[in-house]
């Protein structure tokens, strides 16, 4: 693979974001009503490939339960608000009410509380009693204190998610979360992230994980960018992951491991630009925060936002474009891809010809940088 010369002593190759590659059609073109969007992880089974990101400002348990029945996959944040207050509503509209140069610090106090695990039972019960699927999530650090609380609690899909989740952390002060011991011993599928190379999800598939999160520090309300200097391209870091599927398929003697893009997809196009370059699934952060019901009011943050001593988000205005029903599946009120998330995917996936979403993960892409005019 070609490599740039960054200096003397530096090379590195040439990644791409969304914004840098195109879809192109194939010779055969589909009535948008016979297209699927349907994906399956374990024994769950979704009409649409859509999870909301564990963020107060995207997932309540209200949201997640709507979510469900419009065919997607809820997420729970099971270290945010609703896990420390028993009525968080008052702080959510605190926050969304701060001024710019207040909003760090007063969330750093506000998450300051403990967690309480009966609130995180009581949260994932909510959500269940509802009949559709469970899902939360906890931090690598969070989940050797609250794993058995959220299993207990009857989850169906169990995420870990953080900014980096390796396989093998090292830590001199405590004992590192055994993934791959965890995961065997757990009862219920798991969903592990952020990564963004091949090497990095080669060896989260090797511990078990149902699903790989690709992607961190590119999202709308992420700085981890400036902060750390981290920041993968999607689209390229999608492509590799998803060639770390199909090495693990190879390695596994049959094994498929689902690859869910965490992180730069905004809008209708950046959905369809994830699936065909291998995507199964997306993660959905400022996209679903524009929704009416969204907790944030108008607001989006992620938990980086209000770290103690380090903060690498910011909470930020995305405004409210629709309902949720058509944020997902329309009718689309606007052009600008912010509608009709799932509409647009229909379409583009008839546009190239491809049936399902496995037939358009080998959709042609090309490079074509967009140049904002």
């Amino acid at each position: 693979m070609a490599e740039i010369e960054i200096g003397r002593g530096k090379r590195a190759r040439r990644t791409y974001s969304f914004d840098d590659v195109a879809v192109v059609p194939s010779r055969r073109t589909r009535d948008p009503e016979d297209v699927s969007t349907s994906w399956q992880i374990d024994a769950y089974q979704f009409e649409v490939p859509v999870l909301s990101a564990p963020m107060d400002s995207v997932t309540s348990p209200a949201t997640a339960v709507a979510l469900g029945r419009l065919g997607g996959l809820g997420v729970l944040d099971l270290e945010g608000l609703w896990t420390r207050y028993a009525d968080p509503e008052p702080l959510l509209e605190e926050i969304a009410s701060l001024a710019d140069g207040d909003a760090t610090r007063r969330m750093q106090e506000l998450y300051s509380r403990d967690i309480d695990p009966d609130l995180v039972a009581q949260r994932l019960r909510e959500v269940r009693e509802a009949g559709v699927t469970v899902a939360g999530a906890l931090s690598p650090q969070r989940t050797q204190q609250l794993w058995k609380t959220v299993v207990d609690a009857g989850v169906d899909l169990f995420v870990i998610r953080g900014t980096t989740v390796s396989a093998e952390h090292v830590s001199s002060r405590s004992e590192p979360l055994n993934l791959k011991r965890f995961i065997y011993e757990l009862d219920v599928p798991v969903v592990v992230g952020g990564a963004a190379s091949h090497t990095a999800a080669l060896h989260l598939m090797r511990t078990g994980a149902a699903g790989v999160l690709v992607g961190f520090g590119g999202g709308a309300a992420s700085t981890t960018r400036t902060t750390l200097g981290i920041h993968p391209p999607m689209a390229s870091a999608v492509a590799d992951v998803a060639g770390a599927r199909r090495d693990y398929l190879d390695e596994s003697g049959g094994r498929y491991v689902h690859v869910i893009a965490d992180g730069g997809v905004g809008r209708s196009g950046d959905l369809v630009k994830a699936i065909a370059c291998g995507a199964d699934a997306v993660m959905l952060g400022a996209a679903l925060a524009r929704a009416e019901e969204a907790p944030g009011r108008g607001w989006h943050w992620g938990p980086e936002a209000h770290h103690s001593e380090l903060p690498r988000g910011e909470r930020v205005r995305v405004g409210t474009a629709a309902p949720l029903a058509e944020i997902l599946s329309g009718p689309g009120r606007t052009a600008d891809g912010t509608t009709n998330l799932v509409g647009a995917l229909r379409r583009a996936m008839a546009t190239t010809g491809y049936s399902d979403l496995k037939e358009m993960q080998r959709c042609e892409v090309v490079v074509s940088p967009y140049q904002p005019g």
